[in-house]
């Protein structure tokens, strides 16, 4: 939520939404917990941390998940690494975390969630490979995480992976059916005190067009060439498809885990792609087909039930200098007839723009973390901001090169289409967020009631030198 509150004691956060992060064995709390925490009047005592103290006792047991003293070590340690002041966390508040991760993973595998081991080791690799870029070779991420082998590494990292993703996946079973009705959020704002509503920025509404450059007939047959070399490779001659994804595909998502997605009808990947993807059978690679990406081949490795479990591999055509200098040219000519009140921007973009997802609007963007189409202008996105803040309001700007997540090169003129200043939260005006607000509330509520019912049912232990912990929640059934 892109918004600053003066008051927000009106939404009861007792219990988070998702799972603290535990990756590379780090530990990372929202700003609205530490905050929670710095205003908090009473302290509980709390074992002091020794960071040359290594002690492997057991300090908890959740279910079938065991915590050791050690594990909250690791996270001091990565805490420290990364800058973390101490003084904001302490080994309690720690340890309640652990356990959270710890409660959702055990029930996750109770309530049949499923994580892939292709999904886990996906993630593992790339978290190697961040490892490997902030603290350099294997042998110096071992010697930092006192590990004697790579092996072992993993298979620790594999484990907190599996056990962070069952996590947020049993916290996701829990709220997919909450929803919000028109009514639940009228209510909700209504509750909210007139001197705690939330105050919302200046937010901006940004439109844009983009020119695309035509991509000669030659470079797409290139590769599709390629493409086609590579799916006979595999079928003739029993080629690794996974290891040609990762060193040919240019689909920096998969890449690294050779092209890995699981996919189902509602996940929101291109038409394109789901139809290709469906309509193959176990096994089978598609031939080449081309996306808004570039061109795909998919290797259909698993079906299970709805959910597909595939390999692609993605190359995009070359751009050639003169197809980029054409592309400006047009977008010149554009800027040029809005400027001169020949047609307005909006219209333009319709008639010229090349991003069909913003095309039929008039070129508005979307924010993608509020879903309408204001920017907050404290928190809009630096690559976006640096673009738009030296234009007034109506302005348009020269043609300025693109780059999409793929790397594919464009050209987009950009305006400020509308300003909204800094204001209360009105319900007609900002209800898209108020909506938001409201459905977070709701959802909060919905997994407290659920961990209130499974705590009882479940085995909690933990070690005396920690029952004296005042932890947000009642492990203890006090």
């Amino acid at each position: 939520m892109l918004t600053k509150t003066k008051n927000m004691k009106f939404i009861k956060n007792k219990v988070a939404l998702c799972s603290v992060l535990i990756a590379l064995f780090g530990f990372n709390l929202s700003a609205q917990e530490v905050e929670q925490e710095q205003d908090s009047v009473v302290k509980p005592v709390v074992p002091k941390f020794n960071p040359n103290q290594r002690i492997d006792g057991v300090v908890a047991v959740v279910g079938d998940h065991v915590i050791l003293d050690s594990d909250i070590d690791k996270i001091y340690r990565e805490m420290g690494a990364s800058g973390v002041d101490f003084s904001n966390f302490n080994r309690c508040q720690i340890l309640g975390r652990l356990m959270e991760e710890k409660f959702y993973a055990h029930h996750a595998v109770q309530d049949s969630v499923v994580v892939s081991d292709a999904e886990i080791q996906s993630v593992v690799d790339n978290n190697i490979d961040y490892l490997q870029k902030h603290i350099g070779s294997m042998d110096k991420i071992l010697e930092y995480y006192r590990k004697k082998n790579e092996e072992d590494f993993r298979a620790e990292l594999f484990e907190i992976t599996k056990n962070n993703k069952l996590s947020q996946g049993m916290q996701e079973k829990i709220i997919s059916e909450v929803e919000i009705t028109p009514e639940e959020v009228r209510t909700f704002f209504n509750s909210i005190p007139k001197d705690s509503l939330p105050v919302f920025g200046v937010e901006l509404e940004v439109a844009q067009i983009i020119i695309e450059p035509v991509i000669p007939q030659e470079e797409k047959q290139k590769v599709i060439n390629k493409l086609n070399e590579f799916r006979d490779d595999v079928i003739n001659n029993g080629a690794s498809f996974f290891s040609k994804a990762v060193l040919y595909s240019e689909d920096p998502g998969s890449k690294s885990s050779g092209g890995f997605y699981k996919m189902n009808r509602k996940t929101p990947f291109i038409k394109e792609f789901k139809d290709v993807a469906f309509s193959l059978q176990e096994g089978e690679i598609s031939k080449p087909f081309e996306t808004e990406f570039g061109y795909h081949i998919i290797l259909l490795e698993k079906i299970r039930g709805q959910e597909l479990e595939l390999r692609h591999i993605l190359l995009m055509p070359k751009v050639t200098e003169a197809a980029m200098r054409e592309a400006r040219e047009k977008a010149v000519r554009i800027r040029e007839k809005i400027v001169s009140g020949e047609i307005s921007f909006a219209d333009a973009a319709r008639a010229e723009s090349d991003e069909k997802e913003t095309r039929a609007n008039g070129g508005l963007l979307m924010n993608p973390q509020t879903q309408d189409s204001r920017f907050e202008l404290t928190r809009m996105d630096p690559v976006l901001y640096s673009q738009i803040s030296s234009l007034k309001e109506g302005e348009v700007s020269q043609p300025l090169i693109d780059q999409t997540p793929t790397g594919l090169k464009r050209y987009k003129l950009i305006t400020i289409s509308n300003r909204h200043d800094e204001h209360v939260a009105d319900y007609s005006q900002d209800y898209i967020k108020i909506k938001e607000m409201a459905l977070q509330e709701k959802q909060i509520r919905a997994i407290k009631k659920w961990f209130d019912e499974k705590l009882p049912d479940t085995y909690i232990s933990i070690d005396s030198v920690y029952r004296d912990c005042k932890f947000e929640n009642n492990w203890l059934q006090k």
